[in-house]
């Protein structure tokens, strides 16, 4: 068992999607590393089309807890404010969204890729932003899901807990860190 997809197995991936869309979203998680939630959030303004450069939008949040009493920050199993002492009664979750842009290059074939779905009018008009993709979450994690099934793409581990998955849009994410990571270490060798 394995913990990531090999590039061979990415290309087989994506030639297994049924429509330009599917195929489009898999190689941007896959070429781009990004979160499925920023492909998903990926409009027509953020594409530069002559630089070959995608802009893309941090979208993570962080929750964070702190003490109701005197606002120290605390941990989820904080019995005892560290600052004034108290028992933790409640807490005061503080969702923070770090909200930066990366821009990215973007390979020639991407790219092409990526004009062609604009000019076949796959673009979805919502809240008054084109969007790439026009789907949710759960819709883009079943668009990877049926594609690797399609090919027969085996199960993989999660490195840090020993489970089980099946391939989604965020091990397509981290398939391309340990790609990365591997050819530094064969470039250094």
């Amino acid at each position: 068992m394995k913990a990531y997809l090999e590039i061979d197995e990415t290309e087989e991936l994506e030639s297994a999607a049924t429509c330009l869309r599917d195929k489009l979203l898999i190689r941007v998680l896959v070429r781009l590393g990004c979160r499925g939630s920023e492909a998903l959030a990926l409009t027509v303004d953020d594409i530069d089309f002559s630089q070959g450069m995608v802009r893309i939008e941090h979208l993570k949040s962080r929750v964070r807890l702190v003490c109701a009493n005197c606002n120290a920050r605390l941990g989820r199993s904080h019995v005892f404010c560290p600052r004034c002492g108290r028992e933790v009664d409640e807490t005061i979750a503080e969702e923070r969204f770090h909200r930066r842009m990366r821009t990215l290059p973007v390979d020639g074939e991407t790219l092409d890729l990526l004009r062609e779905y604009v000019s076949q009018g796959g673009v979805v008009s919502r809240g008054g932003k084109s969007l790439i993709f026009g789907i949710n979450r759960h819709r883009a994690w079943q668009v990877v899901k049926e594609c690797a099934e399609r090919v027969g793409l085996p199960r993989l581990v999660n490195p840090e807990t020993g489970r089980e998955h099946g391939v989604s849009p965020h091990r397509l994410r981290d398939g391309l860190r340990f790609m990365l990571c591997e050819s530094m270490t064969l470039v250094t060798d």
